[in-house]
């Protein structure tokens, strides 16, 4: 258990650090802080975003997942089949990362909110 939670306290780090620094650049384009803040995902959303692609990765599934999400932004007729499975993947993968990380289980929620399954 330690081991996840020591884990789990780097990947907040990280994401701290990258959510700071895109405040940052919004800022510098000009943009207003309070819209960039409504619109910034949180510190745990880019946490269980980085948990995805790790298993993504793990399991040699990150281009055919990043694929599936291109194809599925197309205007061709296949581009909700194609946004479907990507989200059907996602969504698996997200209910691995609630099950493995409970305390991350309302921004993984929220991030499978984004998802039409």
């Amino acid at each position: 258990m330690r081991g996840i939670d020591a884990q789990l306290a780097r990947l907040r780090e990280i994401a701290r650090i990258e959510r700071d620094v895109m405040l940052e650049q919004r800022g510098r384009a000009g943009e207003d802080p309070a819209v960039s803040l409504a619109d910034m995902p949180s510190v745990d959303q880019l946490v269980v975003r980085e948990l995805r692609d790790e298993l993504l990765d793990a399991r040699g599934q990150q281009a055919e997942f990043l694929l599936a999400r291109l194809a599925g932004r197309a205007s061709t007729p296949d581009a909700p089949v194609h946004r479907g499975n990507a989200d059907r993947v996602e969504f698996e993968l997200l209910r691995e990362i609630a099950e493995a990380y409970p305390e991350l289980a309302e921004a993984v929620w929220e991030t499978a909110g984004e998802l039409a399954v």
